[in-house]
């Protein structure tokens, strides 16, 4: 699971926030807090599967603050996004697009394709669908939109949550 969808976070949350989310989630589910040895089993892993979280929202979060005090043209910040997807850097790709200093379709496409290989698949679709309302007659962005659209299906399927949420656990794949 994506760690800032752990922390009920929206991607590119600032450090602070960050913070501040993993504390309140931390206080109610701490395994000191549970006086029954299921519940307290159970709490044991939601803190394990907060402090990776935790731990992965900061390093990222960090590595964005960096390059964000900059603000880059569009074509440039797309020109970028496009190099950095070549390299299967998707993070990267992000970053990068959250510099633009403006949006168009083609800006909405590329951010929705970079979160569809980071397997945000909500945020992929919203993405998609934007680039789709700039530009409706464009079936590139209808595609994204649909694919996006799909996994968004697949993934909210009850034994595929499970799945995906026993294999993060036992550090396998991720969703």
């Amino acid at each position: 699971m994506n760690a800032y969808e752990t922390l009920g976070l929206k991607w590119g949350a600032t450090q602070d926030e960050v913070r501040a989310a993993y504390h309140a989630l931390a206080k109610n589910c701490h395994p000191d807090h549970c006086t029954e040895r299921g519940k307290q089993d159970a709490a044991q892993e939601q803190m394990i599967r907060l402090n990776l979280a935790y731990e992965e929202a900061m390093r990222t979060a960090s590595q964005r603050k960096v390059v964000q005090n900059t603000g880059l043209s569009l074509e440039e910040a797309k020109h970028l996004a496009v190099k950095m997807s070549g390299m299967k850097r998707w993070e990267s790709a992000l970053r990068y697009l959250d510099r633009a200093e403006s949006k168009d379709a083609e800006w909405y496409y590329l951010r929705g394709n970079a979160q569809m290989n980071l397997k945000e698949w909500g945020e992929a679709h919203r993405s998609f669908r934007e680039a789709v309302r700039l530009e409706p007659d464009n079936l590139t962005y209808r595609r994204g939109a649909f694919d996006a659209a799909c996994a968004v299906k697949k993934h909210n399927k009850p034994l595929r949550r499970c799945a995906d949420a026993l294999g993060a656990l036992l550090g396998g794949r991720k969703k």
